[in-house]
């Protein structure tokens, strides 16, 4: 099984992050290739970015002409789900209805601790749509910025200190709301005594699920191939043509 993972942002080191952690959630078998995109945001934080990097990651996907059987994306809370979707025959999983809809299996209420509180009304918007957002308790920022993550330590205390006030406001689950969290589960996790998701490796499980059992995404209605016309992209010289 082949699963491509595409990074929300221009970091590099970010991508090889991620994939990381999509390895180790992957089973015996599975194939993790990282695609970072060529343009946009080097981090999402905020409406602006987000709809760059949904623009720039459907550019990834549509030129991107290897075989795979599924496509995870790597950014919560950002848009491109649903034009992803549209554009390839695989499964597409959103590491923000991954992580969420795990967690409502876990506990009756979750919360979602992410990284600059400018962020948390845009991840209750993508909840809502993914028709999770009833069972969020609480999204609440850490006050750090994406690529501020790097430091182990300094995300740890921001967490856990950010996790109190998901506590407090009914969470019994907890989700880490940004890819450059990935890993950070296990040992937040063990300290708090609390169920602890990572959206990247519920993800990876969820595409692995969905193509053992053959199903992908349906094209009765919403998801119907995108109406064939001609289509400008506004990228780089020596691009295919738009499908």
């Amino acid at each position: 099984m082949r699963i491509v993972v595409t990074n929300c942002n221009t970091t590099q080191e970010m991508t090889e992050e991620i994939v990381r952690g999509a390895r180790a959630a992957a089973g015996p078998g599975t194939t993790v290739t990282g695609l970072t995109p060529s343009w946009g945001p080097e981090s999402a934080e905020g409406w602006l970015d987000s709809y760059l990097s949904a623009a720039a990651v459907i550019d990834l996907v549509r030129t991107y002409d290897s075989p795979y059987d599924a496509v995870v994306m790597a950014g919560f809370g950002e848009h491109g789900r649903e034009g992803v979707r549209e554009l390839v025959d695989v499964p597409v999983v959103d590491i923000t209805e991954a992580a969420a809809h795990l967690a409502c299996l876990l506990g009756r209420r979750y919360g979602v601790i992410t990284t600059l509180e400018r962020s948390c009304g845009q991840i209750e918007d993508s909840l809502e749509l993914a028709g999770v957002g009833r069972n969020c308790a609480a999204v609440v920022g850490t006050g750090l910025g994406v690529l501020d993550l790097g430091d182990a330590a300094r995300t740890e205390a921001a967490f856990l200190t950010a996790a109190e006030r998901a506590c407090a406001a009914g969470a019994e689950v907890l989700v880490l709301g940004c890819a450059g969290m990935t890993g950070l589960q296990r040992v937040v996790g063990e300290k708090l005594g609390l169920p602890v998701v990572d959206g990247v490796a519920a993800a990876v499980k969820l595409a692995e699920s969905l193509v053992a059992l053959g199903l992908t995404t349906s094209r009765a209605g919403s998801y119907a191939k995108p109406v064939p016309k001609r289509r400008m992209w506004g990228a780089s010289p020596g691009r295919p043509p738009s499908p």
